[in-house]
């Protein structure tokens, strides 16, 4: 077991980083590597654009210390929520008239749920985020659009053709929009981001930027990788986070999580 001086926090991304977006699965390697990073004393972190209904499947996968939610819209360690910022009731529902009235769609996302419009959006993007909310995640998607009884955290737009992203985009100042591509944009609250979440972190338990190393291969791993000097990027990356220098890292499939661990000395 290390020291607390040497104790280091890691923090993972999801989606193309700790799973493979081949199948969507976890190779053993990195499995093992959590665990023995763990077992010497390091904290580890899932630090993801979902939300937490969405990572609960990874609760029995993976030995962590804590989820980084929504980028970084809640922070929940072992087991207990420490920081959630939801969107207001009342700028929630203006917000959705904004999305329909520039003729785009998407997904609201919350803590306990995902929220689609109902119907079959025109969007086969969204049909098919839909369809794998309710089937690969069990989301029960209980609530539409036209209801008014829950918050949510951040959202996500779809636009085609069809769509005024521009003017949908500035009518939503207070939020940062990430451009995914492909007609997808990640809004998240100014503010919040997976580099404040990694910055709570550190404060809370008293750990060095030296000693934080970040893990991702995306445009919204960005924040992360501006806020602390070790960077590892998967093997396959947004060519956007070379500017930062990263550690390249092999494929998910190729074990890549291990492999940096590994060299880099972390266990």
């Amino acid at each position: 077991m290390i020291s607390s001086k040497e104790r280091k926090a890691l923090f993972f991304d999801v989606d193309g980083t700790l799973i493979s977006e081949m199948g969507k699965y976890i190779p053993e390697s990195t499995v093992k590597a959590l665990g023995k990073a763990m077992e010497k004393g390091h904290m580890v972190f899932i630090n993801s654009g979902r939300t937490y209904c969405l990572l609960d499947f990874l609760k029995k996968e993976i030995p962590v210390d804590g989820f980084l939610c929504g980028c970084g819209t809640q922070i929940i360690v072992h087991g207990e929520s420490r920081f959630h910022k939801t969107i207001d009731r009342k700028r929630g529902r203006e917000i959705k008239e904004a999305i329909l009235a520039c003729n785009l769609d998407g997904c609201l996302e919350a803590e306990t749920d995902v929220y689609f419009q109902r119907g079959r959006s025109r969007i086969e993007t969204v049909r098919e985020l839909k369809h794998r909310m309710v089937h690969e995640y069990g989301l029960s998607v209980t609530y539409g659009w036209e209801e008014d009884c829950y918050d949510y955290d951040k959202f996500c737009v779809f636009c085609d053709e069809n769509s005024d992203v521009e003017r949908f985009l500035a009518s939503v100042p207070e939020m940062e929009a990430i451009d995914r591509g492909e007609g997808m944009y990640e809004c998240v609250p100014r503010g919040c981001s997976k580099g404040t979440a990694v910055e709570w972190v550190l404060k809370e338990y008293g750990i060095s930027p030296d000693h934080a190393y970040v893990f991702g291969d995306s445009t919204n791993d960005i924040p992360m990788f501006s806020c602390v000097p070790n960077r590892i990027a998967m093997g396959v990356h947004a060519p956007e986070l070379l500017a930062f220098q990263p550690f390249v890292t092999k494929t998910v499939e190729d074990g890549g999580i291990a492999y940096a661990m590994e060299q880099l000395g972390i266990i």
